[in-house]
């Protein structure tokens, strides 16, 4: 997300001497991507964030893949995934490949034992169920059913929870996470027919500033493997920062729907992208309105890319006995469409109530071992009549 943002005390200058109220040195720390190509915002320290007591146990959670080849249509009941106290023992891989990983997740509990830091990729929570906090080092965010939390790579935070009936979908990206480059001017302002503007995106708003010693233990992934390092000083000790890098909310309730005479193609729908998938979300909205217009969407051939569906509420209108939470994936090199009588069934309606989380990866999508228990059988043959 392109835009400048700022919170607490920074200096005139950056790389000059900025003193605390007690004469010692704020210590900065550029928090930057792609080297010193991409967005960045630089943090003002109370001590510095490098002072490490002690490196822990490490645990492998690279998923195992249940085929590594395969072209049938899948469907996965999300809800089956079974609440669980911790926030990382309760994130369930589902379809991955080497640009992203798809996750659900019903974490019980807040994440207040530890911090965690992804340092493989941006992070995309997507709030199905349950409200809280995203505290993290530049900031706090308060989010809520519908909310999408987009999380920097690197960024250590923890996630409080109002209650432990809790539901993600994560979308995690070894690629950076942007909103569509056509949507935005070359200044990087979002343009007129944006579904969005920048007052939808809400930045962090309270920082947290602890001036503390001790044992803060931080748990960070690297290359799939989770590390315990303890620091000692506590992460959320930063009094200032200002840059264009920095964790944001953006609610699916926030997406203004873009309609046409006859039915157009996914791309409208389109929230996020990177270079290797996009991010698309289906909001409540009027239907075609050519009075010949066919509302439901036409069948279509995935050659180049897998087309992941995540359905969050309302009736969709082209599936059959679609639950809350399900999820269809739809591989590359094979048509799909409408499910029977739902084509013909769409014509002269007016309007959909369907709220879903789309993911379409250019690369195939394999699904874990973990999936399997989730998995609908026979989903592939759910087009006869």
């Amino acid at each position: 997300m392109p835009r400048y943002h700022t919170l607490g005390n920074i200096p005139h200058k950056r790389h000059t001497v900025f003193k605390q109220k007690n004469g010692k040195i704020h210590h900065e720390q550029l928090f930057g991507t792609i080297g010193f190509d991409g967005m960045a915002s630089l943090l003002y320290h109370l001590q510095p964030p490098t002072i490490v007591k002690s490196i822990g146990k490490s645990v492998d959670l690279n998923p195992e893949i249940a085929y590594e080849k395969d072209m049938q249509m899948r469907s996965l009941e999300g809800f089956k995934v079974k609440p669980t106290d911790d926030y990382l023992e309760s994130r369930v891989p589902v379809l991955v490949n080497s640009d992203c990983h798809i996750v659900l997740a019903s974490p019980k509990k807040s994440l207040t034992a530890y911090f965690y830091k992804n340092a493989d990729a941006d992070e995309v929570i997507f709030i199905h169920e349950g409200s809280g906090t995203l505290r993290t080092q530049l900031g706090n965010i308060k989010f809520g059913y519908g909310d999408y939390l987009v999380v920097p790579s690197g960024m250590i935070y923890q996630i409080s929870f109002d209650t432990e009936a809790n539901r993600l979908f994560i979308v995690e990206s070894f690629r950076p996470i942007y909103t569509p480059k056509r949507y935005r001017n070359h200044f990087g302002q979002l343009m007129e027919h944006a579904p969005f503007s920048e007052r939808d995106f809400r930045p962090p708003s309270v920082l947290e500033t602890h001036d503390e010693e001790g044992d803060f233990l931080v748990k960070i992934k690297k290359e799939g493997i989770l590390y315990d390092y303890t620091y000692q000083h506590h992460p959320f000790n930063v009094a200032g920062w200002d840059g264009y890098n920095f964790p944001y909310a953006f609610s699916i309730h926030d997406f203004e729907p873009i309609t046409g005479r006859v039915h157009l193609p996914p791309p409208i729908h389109q929230t996020f992208e990177t270079d290797a998938f996009v991010i698309c979300s289906f909001v409540p909205r009027l239907y075609d309105y050519h009075p010949e217009a066919i509302p439901a969407p036409y069948n279509h051939s995935n050659i180049d890319s897998d087309e992941v569906l995540y359905y969050v509420d309302g009736d969709f209108m082209s599936r059959n006995n679609i639950e809350k939470g399900q999820i269809t994936l739809h591989p590359g090199g094979i048509p799909h469409g409408p499910h029977p009588g739902t084509y013909e069934g769409s014509i002269g309606k007016k309007e959909t109530g369907e709220l879903a989380v789309m993911v379409d990866t250019f690369k195939p999508l394999k699904m874990t071992k973990q999936a399997l228990d989730l998995e609908f059988e026979d989903y592939y043959k759910s087009w006869l009549h």
